[in-house]
């Protein structure tokens, strides 16, 4: 890879950077070499930056819109003009191979603008009450508050520009955001918090806080945090929102997405390119990355092997080499699961069609067929490069097998049809139906988000603009409308 000097990173305490009680080291996944030593915060810090934010809430809620978007407009501008170094920086923390490092990075300058965008027209609605006859004379003026100020926790796969869905939306409504950002990968997250001591904002309205252990629990429990906005892992998710039963918890969690390949789709290369570029892409480490390919049996034939073949064709390696297109694991225990899955299907009877292996950290992208219904890689959230192929008889016996999950984000819908992509939509349990291409399309401005158990609330900066505050009803009497 290119020289990356390690090098002490602060963290970012009610928008100053401090050194911290306590450091960790972050290691490149790649080779387990040392990228930079981040400072951990103590409790007081902790302390500090919680009641900072609550301290600067409400002032800053009450900011003019100009203002938000004036800070918001000198994010993006800055991640534009050092999008080289962040991507150098998100691939040396994450693994992910730098032509994704650097979407990552387009992808957050668009977030921030998005938000930026937001801030100067969310503005909430005017509603007439006279359509009864108590409410002639008034109207009612509905206008989002924010709810206080917000817990970022994000996770590890896309660290900057999921820690940007949370950020970004937070101080575009007005509500100061605290990120904590995931252990293994915290780096983009204080980069950020550089970029947004540039700003006006006032202190309080931002804290990056890399902590461990009890520290994230207090962080949880602590009511003068009233909003937790949480990406990651389902267990985790869930348990806690458990410890924060009286707190507004917005969540985004695992996925098992399906790409559904119909007998009229004609484009068989582009849907196997697509497929499995998109299974694959962070060596599997997203949430909407597809997972279960479902081909209907007539077009089986001429397709599977165009996807083994292309599966075969992605190149893995030094993800800092800009032709890497799949890259390592975030550390090697997470690759040992995933290669323990894969020898359990085989064991199974499953049939392996390519890949398997690993070295190191590195597992060698994977198709399976002939998987049993019960195994892990069919029913779990796989988070690594492996595909599982299911050949059909029938559209409905396809939307059954997708609908067959505990989890509900998206799935890709293969046909030229509009009429089977409208049943598509009404018949599939997901939060996000893709019609022509594969379920890992997601547009930083949509409302992104799942059903059974996917998560609550959507991700999406409008969306999570509405997340992040409540309605607040003013009626205006006596007037003549």
């Amino acid at each position: 890879m290119d020289a990356f000097t390690p090098q002490p990173r602060p963290c970012w305490i009610a928008g100053r950077p401090e050194p911290g009680e306590d450091e960790l080291i972050v290691t490149h996944p790649h080779d387990d070499t040392e990228v930079a030593t981040v400072a951990v915060p103590g409790p007081d810090q902790v302390e500090r930056a919680i009641a900072a934010a609550h301290a600067a809430f409400p002032a800053f809620r009450a900011a003019p819109a100009h203002v938000r978007a004036a800070a918001l407009d000198h994010v993006w501008r800055a991640l534009q003009e050092r999008a080289e170094e962040i991507a150098e920086t998100i691939t040396a923390e994450n693994g992910k191979p730098l032509k994704w490092a650097e979407v990552e990075v387009t992808r957050a300058v668009s977030t921030f603008r998005f938000a930026a965008e937001e801030a100067r027209r969310f503005t909430g609605e005017l509603q007439r009450l006279d359509t009864d006859a108590g409410g002639e004379g008034r109207v009612a003026v509905v206008r989002p508050r924010p709810r206080g100020p917000v817990l970022a926790i994000a996770p590890f796969n896309f660290p900057l520009n999921l820690v940007a869905h949370k950020v970004a939306p937070a101080l575009a409504v007005g509500a100061p955001v605290i990120v904590k950002p995931a252990s293994a990968t915290p780096l983009s997250s204080l980069i950020l918090g550089e970029i947004l001591a540039e700003t006006d904002l006032p202190a309080g309205a931002f804290s990056v806080l890399p902590v461990r252990g009890s520290a994230m629990s207090s962080l949880v429990e602590d009511p003068r945090l009233p909003v937790i906005s949480f990406t990651g892992s389902t267990s985790v998710g869930w348990g806690l929102m458990d410890s924060a039963p009286r707190k507004h918890v917005v969540m985004e969690l695992g996925g098992n997405s399906a790409a559904i390949v119909c007998p009229d789709w004609t484009d068989l290369d582009r849907a196997a390119a697509r497929i499995a570029t998109f299974g694959n892409y962070q060596g599997g480490q997203s949430c909407i990355a597809v997972q279960r390919v479902i081909v209907h049996r007539a077009v089986a034939d001429d397709f599977v092997p165009k996807l083994v073949g292309a599966v075969r064709a992605l190149r893995t390696g030094d993800p800092h080499d800009p032709e890497v297109e799949v890259g390592p694991l975030i550390d090697e225990k997470e690759a040992r699961r995933v290669e323990e899955w894969v020898n359990e299907a085989v064991s199974a009877g499953a049939t392996l069609l390519t890949g398997g292996a690993r070295k190191g950290s590195t597992v060698d992208p994977t198709v399976l067929a002939d998987v049993p219904a019960d195994a892990k890689v069919v029913r779990d959230e796989v988070f690594g490069p492996v595909l599982v192929v299911s050949v059909v008889d029938s559209v409905d016996e396809a939307f059954a097998l997708a609908n067959d999950s505990e989890y509900g984000l998206q799935a890709g819908v293969f046909t030229h049809d509009v009429q089977l992509a409208f049943r598509a939509a009404a018949e599939l349990r997901v939060g996000g139906v893709v019609i022509g291409d594969v379920p890992s399309y997601r547009a930083d401005q949509m409302p992104y988000g799942g059903v059974k158990g996917s998560g609550t609330g959507r991700e999406g900066v409008r969306s999570a603009m509405t997340d992040f505050c409540e309605d607040q009803v003013m009626v205006l009497t006596g007037l003549d409308l």
